[in-house]
């Protein structure tokens, strides 16, 4: 069987590539293969090149142009663009205004730059690829068309040989439209959707016969694993081969299959007459013997698959990833990797960063891969649309079993073109990630809202095609809202359920009764439980918590907590639970958003969305699935305090905790699941060190307890503990770190406080006027202050209003009700910063 199920001649890929108003249905990608040629193993051999070239890449990520908006004949080599921007890729134009609460631009931006073509190009084939532009894609080089791509998230390529002239300079083109299109999902999410150019480009060079470069962004060379067991590994190796010339070429395919350590395992060859302009798949076979399985986060042994294809003395080569394995799902017995129970405990990821948006780079992909190994995962739901290769790439090597999906989410449209669009990215998600052992399961789609027949059709047609091009792997869809029946539900292999008890309905608890409800209803039932999870802000806290509102300002971190605390209790006893995916492992943004502290952020992460704070129910569950040591204290930024005992808890993966509160010893505990507790630990007033320690971990905290009273009038001198005259010294944070202004200026403005942070100060209750101080060096950041819980500045960016290091003082005036005046400073991007507080109660307001 072809690994692309069917055969294409040239002069119609290039058309499919190009038209924007292609209709494509099942029934025309699922017509059978045209011919292929077969061939079966030589055996292990050694490997050479004969006689291949591999292709050239060359990236194209510097020297462009930008214009946000669109413009008349910008395509054309002649139009002036000195007075657009210069961006390096990838690049987003919603950085800011994505994450900042409200509306963002959503339309039209304009890209240009200059690509010297190589002289050695002549006589060869040369694509543009994009590794991902939202949302709809139009390019031009010199000024006539080479194709137009919709869809935000995939990567595409345009073969743009005809277009260029060798030994010259090639105006390229690019206008980007992130508008919401009613024939491209996704219609709508609870994400900003950021446009742009948010991933690399480059140019593509390779011989006039090569591996098929159009095959929806895929490699063109693909593995199925027909038969996979300890003893053996049965594989069908696809080249799709294209000949790009006047004339049929006889072209050899020889593909070789080798271990880590680049030894070869199995060795092909065929030989293939392709017809001029014409892709033909070429099918070899071979057994590994004693194969070593990729087995997950205990051992992700990885192959390498190399195939040369030459013709005419020219070649091209193509590398891709082999990881053998097999992968099932169970109803009873849950996920199985190679024929074992494997539970994936997995967060969910959006591919985003605060201040980049989507344009984030292969540093920024391993920092936060590396974040979810720390946690102890063994799995990642990538939500909701295509990511990065990078991540692909770290999971294979790392051993993380990925989910990961199409952005059919919220709506659809009743149309042929909303279903091709549908049909062309489910086939571009798959073709450019089969090779990935990591992938393990086909994300169909997420929260549809509207269950109607157009819904059910999309869903049906997506699930068909997923299991004619990869029935290696399952599908599945992320319910949420209605009938955990409801037929939206039964179109893939297994489904998932997005639940959030304890947080928008019912209590934590309540998700194992749930889940027992479901799988006695159905016990062949494939289920999952996709999402679960609750808001959190590392400047709310509350001791004990109590459920908060969640569209409300308030999230207090202990709550997060408890819920995790709850809801990992009822999922980890359930082992027919095929998956356990928390939503989710980074806050993100989603402009659209106005709760907890500040407007534009789903807050929901285990870990805050500048990647600075590991929230406590980060350790919660590190202390569940880590092999490593683990003691944190909880609750370790709620500081200030005005009581006399606290209780401290601490999460644990080891033996014995012993606690020490100033110096004094309080004993051991061995943690109960995972938490050692001690109640009525007493405070002193002033600053009281905790010091927890088990297992070679130790872990310190400092709470502040202010035993001072209620006051009419507060004066801090904040980032300094030797405060100017009339202020007190900084002891009230919650978090932060000190800072200090390096060029001449006056106190208080000399020392801050920066990052993310609280302040509590106990004060008689009144009508209050804050005056607060800052200074900052140039872009240090731009962020919210909130007092009383109330947004009172936003946006604020010290140095583009007052100048770099300059001072500069802003009041607001605030209703105290509870004995403690609460300032909360909130970055939107960098560090938030304040120099000296003030607050004193107005005669008017006692």
């Amino acid at each position: 069987m072809c690994s692309f199920p069917y055969l294409l001649t040239r002069s119609f890929m290039r058309t499919r590539v190009l038209l924007s108003a292609l209709m494509i249905t099942l029934a025309a990608i699922l017509v059978p293969c045209g011919e292929s040629v077969l061939a079966d193993s030589a055996g292990a051999a050694s490997a050479g090149q004969g006689g291949s070239a591999p292709r050239k890449e060359v990236s194209l990520d510097r020297g462009w142009r930008f214009h946000l908006g669109d413009v008349p004949d910008a395509e054309k080599p002649g139009y002036d663009d000195t007075g657009w921007g210069r961006v390096t890729l990838p690049h987003t134009w919603n950085a800011t205004d994505g994450e900042d609460g409200g509306d963002y631009h959503r339309g039209a931006g304009w890209y240009r730059t200059r690509v010297p073509i190589p002289a050695s190009a002549a006589g060869r084939r040369v694509f543009l690829q994009f590794d991902g532009a939202n949302l709809v894609t139009d390019v031009w080089v010199d000024g006539r068309r080479a194709g137009r791509h919709e869809g935000g998230y995939a990567a595409f390529r345009f073969d743009v040989t005809e277009l260029l002239v060798p030994g010259r300079t090639a105006l390229v083109a690019v206008r980007v439209d992130n508008s919401n299109n009613p024939g491209v999902p996704p219609l709508m999410g609870d994400f900003t959707m950021f446009g742009g150019l948010h991933r690399g480009v480059r140019m593509l060079v390779t011989a006039p016969v090569h591996v098929d470069a159009l095959d929806h962004g895929g490699p063109g060379v693909y593995v199925r694993q027909t038969g996979v067991g300890r003893a053996r590994a049965d594989l069908a190796v696809t080249t799709r081969v294209t000949n790009d010339t006047g004339t049929a070429r006889r072209a050899q395919v020889r593909t070789v299959v080798t271990d880590a350590a680049g030894r070869p395992v199995a060795t092909m060859s065929a030989t293939a007459e392709i017809p001029a302009g014409r892709t033909l798949p070429v099918i070899q076979h071979a057994t590994i013997d004693r194969p070593r399985l990729w087995d997950g986060r205990a051992d992700p042994y990885l192959y390498q698959v190399r195939a040369d294809v030459t013709a005419g003395g020219t070649g091209d080569r193509v590398e891709i990833p082999l990881g053998i394995r097999t992968v099932a799902v169970d109803p009873a017995r849950g996920f199985l990797l190679n024929g074992r129970p494997y539970p994936l405990n997995g967060v969910n990821l959006h591919a985003m960063r605060r201040g980049k948006g989507y344009a984030i780079s292969d540093a920024d992909v391993d920092a936060d891969v590396a974040m979810i190994e720390e946690l102890g995962a063994t799995a990642i739901r990538l939500a909701h649309y295509q990511h990065p290769q990078r991540v692909y790439e770290l999971a294979d090597r790392r051993g993380l079993a990925l989910w990961t999906e199409i952005p059919l989410l919220g709506a659809v449209t009743d149309s042929d073109a909303f279903r091709a669009s549908t049909a062309r990215q489910t086939l571009e998600l798959i073709r450019q990630n089969q090779h990935h052992p990591a992938v393990v399961v086909w994300g169909g789609g997420n929260e549809i809202y509207n269950p109607n027949a157009a819904a059910n059709r999309v869903l049906s047609e997506v699930a068909a095609l997923i299991k004619a091009v990869e029935p290696e792997r399952p599908s599945t869809y992320a319910s949420c809202c209605f009938s955990d029946t409801d037929p939206l539900t039964g179109h893939t292999d297994t489904i998932g359920y997005n639940r959030y008890f304890g947080w928008y309905d019912g209590a934590p608890a309540d998700i194992g009764r749930w889940a027992d409800g479901l799988h006695a209803q159905d016990p062949g039932r494939r289920i999952s439980v996709s999402e679960y999870g609750a808001g959190a802000s590392v400047v709310h806290h509350q001791n004990p918590p109590v459920k908060p509102d969640p569209p409300g300002e308030f999230h207090p971190e202990q709550w997060q907590a408890a819920y995790h605390e709850e809801n990992w209790r009822q999922l980890r006893a359930r082992p027919y639970l095929w998956g356990r995916f928390i939503w989710l492992m980074f806050d993100f943004a989603s402009d659209g958003r106005d709760e907890g502290e500040r407007p534009g952020l789903n807050d929901k992460g285990l870990v805050t969305a500048d990647r600075k704070i590991r929230k406590d129910a980060f350790s919660w569950y590190q202390a569940n699935w880590s092999s490593k040591p683990v003691v944190h204290i909880t609750s370790r930024r709620d500081t200030p305090r005005f009581t006399g005992t606290t209780d401290v808890r601490v999460y644990a993966n080891t033996g014995a905790v012993e606690l020490t509160v100033n110096g004094e010893r309080l004993g051991r505990r061995t943690p109960d699941d995972h938490v050692a507790t001690w109640t009525g630990v007493r405070l002193r007033p002033g600053a009281n060190t905790v010091i927890a320690s088990g297992g070679g971990r130790t872990d310190r905290v400092t709470w502040w307890r202010d035993a001072g009273g209620a006051r009419t009038e507060v004066h801090v001198d904040a980032g300094t503990g030797r405060p100017a005259p009339g202020y007190a010294a900084d002891r009230n944070a919650s978090d932060g770190v000190t800072g200090r202004i390096r060029t001449p200026i006056a106190a208080p403005y000399r020392t801050h406080r920066k990052g993310t942070f609280a302040y509590r100060l106990p004060v008689a209750n009144g009508t209050y006027h804050v005056d607060l101080k800052f200074a900052a060096p140039a872009g240090a950041g731009i962020f919210n202050v909130n007092a009383e819980r109330r947004r009172m500045i936003a946006g604020l960016d010290v140095a583009a209003v007052a100048g770099a290091d300059a001072p500069l003082d802003r009041r607001v005036t605030v209703e105290v009700t509870d004995g403690v005046l609460d300032l909360e400073f909130v970055p939107r991007l960098g560090d938030a910063t304040v120099s000296a507080i003030t607050a004193i109660r107005s005669a008017e307001g006692r």
